[in-house]
């Protein structure tokens, strides 16, 4: 009795953190798309889609600038909170996270390589950030195999890797300085360029990882048993890590192509939602990419009201919030682990 007492409690606290994201995740659309620089009213929103998205200056204000780079900072805070959620599972590690262990500078590389060959959009650049991705998650995964997955390896591994990728993405833009243009906004992170042609390819290739992720969620469960527990209930490991850790860099690597260097939201969003939640992997997953998206919304909306008319990248907001927070975490967990 005592049991189905918690459990029924549990249930309810999963229920009512649901209902807060979905409102948050409301809230954070509408305030995205109603506020900026110049203002819309409700009227003018509805007025767009009764008599066309260029009937007005409003109606074209909402419908090529304002609502795209809502939608996409919705869906890459989703993204990216939801791939943290999977990294920090699979490598059981609480600080891992797609900014910090190198896997949004795995996908920052791609994207300069993809600028340079003359691809500034669409399904070709998001194809590129998820093979820099991807590339970065496996060096790391494999190296926290080979030599234990503590928070200090994984940490300096990601300090080498985001070296190294940053290195490399310098070294093209100075043998091709038409490069460069785009090169500040895109290493801070921000959302005023994105258009139609950026987000479509790149949200479905996000929404296709999360319903695979969402199915696959009773695996990440057993993987986060640890890899011994995990075979010994018939778990094909090796195969379920590669998986889990590929969509994981599906999700990071499309929303840097269209947010650039996005950091902390990854981490953030995901431990704060483990310990409100305590659920496994469907309710991790779920709610990190609720509250992850309403997040990043809320903060670029943020970024572009707060000091109007300038504009500052959502990028420096996320990194004020979460560089305090990567601290509190490191701090208060210090003497869990060897650093």
């Amino acid at each position: 009795m005592k049991q189905s007492k918690i459990s029924c409690w549990d249930k309810g606290r999963i229920g009512r953190l649901y209902l807060i994201g979905g409102l948050g995740f409301t809230a954070a659309l509408i305030l995205g798309v109603l506020l900026g620089s110049t203002p819309l009213s409700p009227g003018e929103v509805i007025g767009a889609f009764r008599e066309g998205f260029d009937s007005s200056a409003g109606a074209r204000i909402f419908a090529y600038v304002r609502l795209p780079r809502t939608l996409a900072a919705l869906i890459c805070g989703g993204a990216l909170a939801a791939a943290g959620a999977v990294i920090q599972n699979v490598l059981a590690n609480p600080l891992a996270s797609p900014g910090i262990i190198g896997v949004n500078a795995g996908a920052g590389l791609a994207v300069t390589v993809c600028t340079a060959m003359g691809l500034f959009g669409g399904w070709q650049m998001s194809l590129f950030a998820f093979v820099g991705a991807f590339a970065a998650v496996m060096a790391v995964s494999l190296g926290a195999k080979r030599w234990g997955g503590t928070r200090g390896t994984l940490i300096l591994m990601g300090v080498a890797l985001n070296s190294l990728f940053g290195a490399m993405s310098d070294t093209v833009v100075t043998l091709m300085p038409e490069v460069g243009v785009m090169r500040n906004d895109f290493r801070v992170g921000e959302f005023s360029a994105v258009t139609y042609g950026r987000l479509i390819p790149a949200a479905a290739m996000i929404i296709l990882a999360l319903a695979a992720l969402l199915t696959l969620h009773n695996g990440l469960d057993v993987l986060t048993l640890g890899e011994e527990t995990a075979a010994g209930l018939g778990m094909n490991t090796g195969l379920m890590r590669t998986v889990f850790l590929l969509l994981a860099a599906l999700l990071a690597g499309c929303a840097v192509s269209l947010a650039g260097l996005l950091s902390f939201v990854g981490l953030m969003v995901p431990h704060a939602v483990r310990r409100l939640s305590g659920g496994g992997g469907l309710h991790l997953l779920g709610l990190s990419a609720l509250f992850g998206g309403a997040f990043v919304c809320l903060c670029d909306t943020a970024a572009r009201t707060a000091f109007s008319p300038y504009e500052i990248p959502v990028g420096i907001i996320m990194a004020f919030l979460g560089a305090p927070f990567f601290l509190w975490i490191l701090f208060r967990r210090k003497g869990e682990s060897e650093i």
